[in-house]
Order: structure tokens, then sequence, then C-alpha cells
């Protein structure tokens, strides 16, 4: 899929990404690693069952931030006897979540911070989000590079830098603008929305598409729609523009409110 590379080294769902819900699955034969935990611990394993995959098997959970579309199922997730896997976070997000009774294996890193899990190096970085420490990832394994970024106000140049080289790139196309300004949020929602620290619009990610996006990219998975402010087919005809007028030929995916993904493989 867009490459000479030998495909099936990785194995990439987006298994929900939306304002209700996010988690995706990312892992090799060797290692598996969950990219938050947004959705009920039985909507997790229906999904993840769906790819072929045992919740049970999984390696890791690496949480970008503590706000309840990436965290609802996690208390449930870690709790069931036969999770094994061990919850990565940051210093400054771990305290935000109420563990409760619960005793995970919890391990945590700096923001900024490069780790590796199993057969990925994996870089974390800072997102510019209205949570406490909120990160985006990129995984490197056998020269194949997966980034996973939502949830963020604008695009900074450290970002734009991070997601360079992605043969896969995750990101955000939230809201289209007239529709939230329009919508049924109170003001100071809408606020929150349109700061720097909310999320991006369709047009900025149309700018970020026209000028920013590697031309090694082949497969760009926009998701974390408002299933209030956006429509999947506003957010594919905006992308899909932007990238003939760039002449990009990156395979463009909607991810669509409620549903998981294909299964990407490189």
């Amino acid at each position: 899929m867009g490459s000479s590379r030998e495909a099936g080294i990785v194995k990439i769902c987006v298994l929900a990404s939306s304002s209700s819900g996010n988690s995706t699955f990312i892992g090799t034969e060797r290692t598996r690693i969950l990219i938050d935990a947004g959705l009920s611990r039985r909507a997790l394993h229906e999904r993840l069952s769906a790819i072929g995959e045992d919740p049970a098997n999984l390696d890791a959970v690496l949480i970008t931030h503590e706000h309840s579309d990436h965290i609802a199922g996690l208390l449930p997730l870690v709790r069931h006897k036969d999770c094994r896997a061990a919850i990565h976070l940051t210093t400054l997000t771990a305290p935000t979540i109420d563990w409760q009774t619960a005793k995970p294996h919890i391990e945590t890193f700096q923001a900024g911070a490069s780790l590796r899990i199993g057969e990925f190096d994996i870089d974390s970085f800072t997102i510019p989000h209205d949570a406490a420490d909120p990160v985006g990832y990129c995984f490197r394994v056998e020269g194949i590079k997966v980034g996973v970024v939502t949830d963020l106000g604008y695009i900074p140049d450290s970002i734009k830098f991070h997601v360079r080289g992605s043969d896969l790139l995750v990101f955000e196309s939230n809201h289209d603008l007239e529709m939230l300004k329009a919508g049924p949020y109170p003001w100071s929602v809408k606020q929150r929305v349109m700061s720097r620290k909310g999320h991006l619009s369709n047009d900025v990610v149309s700018d970020f598409i026209g000028a920013d996006l590697d031309s090694v990219t082949s497969t760009l998975v926009l998701g974390h729609l408002s299933p209030n402010n956006n429509y999947p087919d506003l957010v594919r005809l905006i992308a899909s523009q932007a990238l003939e007028r760039r002449g990009h030929r990156a395979r463009l995916v909607v991810a669509d409110p409620g549903k998981q993904t294909e299964v990407f493989q490189y």
C-alpha cells in the first residue's frame, strides 16, 4: 500500500475516532498496542475481535490525555483479569485519572520522551489542547512510520516536524467552522473548540494538506469528527480538493464517527 515495502509488517485500525470516543490499534506479530481507550470495554473487545485481535494480548495502552472520550473504557479494561497491558502516560497526566481500586501496571514518561515498546520505537510530543499534558505519538518499526495526532487547536511547527515521514498519518478534522458557529453548543464551548487549545477545523486541515503533508505519506486518515458540527462527506470533499490542488497522491480515508476503519497494513 503506497510503497515498495513488503505489506503486513504493521497492522493499524482506528477503532473509533470522534468526539464521543477514540481508540486506535497498532501492532505487529509480536507487539500489540492500543492508543487511548475511549470506548466501553465491551465495545473495545468487540472491535478488536472484529480485526482478529484478542484484548488479552495487548502489550500496552498509550494514553494521549485524560478527557473522557479517550479514557472512558480504561478502568474497565485494566480491571479485567486477562489484561496484562502496561499503561503508558505522561507524569502529569497520570494523577488526573481516578484509578479507584484498580492497580494497573503504570509506566510514566515526560512529554517529548522516546519510548521502546516491543518492536516499536515511539516518539511522544506535546500537542496544544486543553488537558493537563496532552501528547501525540509516532511509531516506527522496520522503516515504517505511523503518526497518530488528534485533539489540537492549531498545528505548530513542532508537530509538522514530528509527523514528517509518516507512511500513514491519523490526523484530526474536527469541525466545519460555520456549522460550529451556528450550531447548538453554548458560546463558551464554541470558544473552547475554536481556541488554540481546542480542535482543528476542516479549513485548517486543508491548509496543512496543501502546504505541509509529507509527499511520502501514502494514507491520510482524518478523524475526531464532531457529530454535531461536521459531516464525513464534507471532510472528504475539502480534503480531497486540497490533495488534488497539491498534486498529492495520498489515499484519503475519513473515519466515520461511531465506526471503525478498515485494517491498514504496511
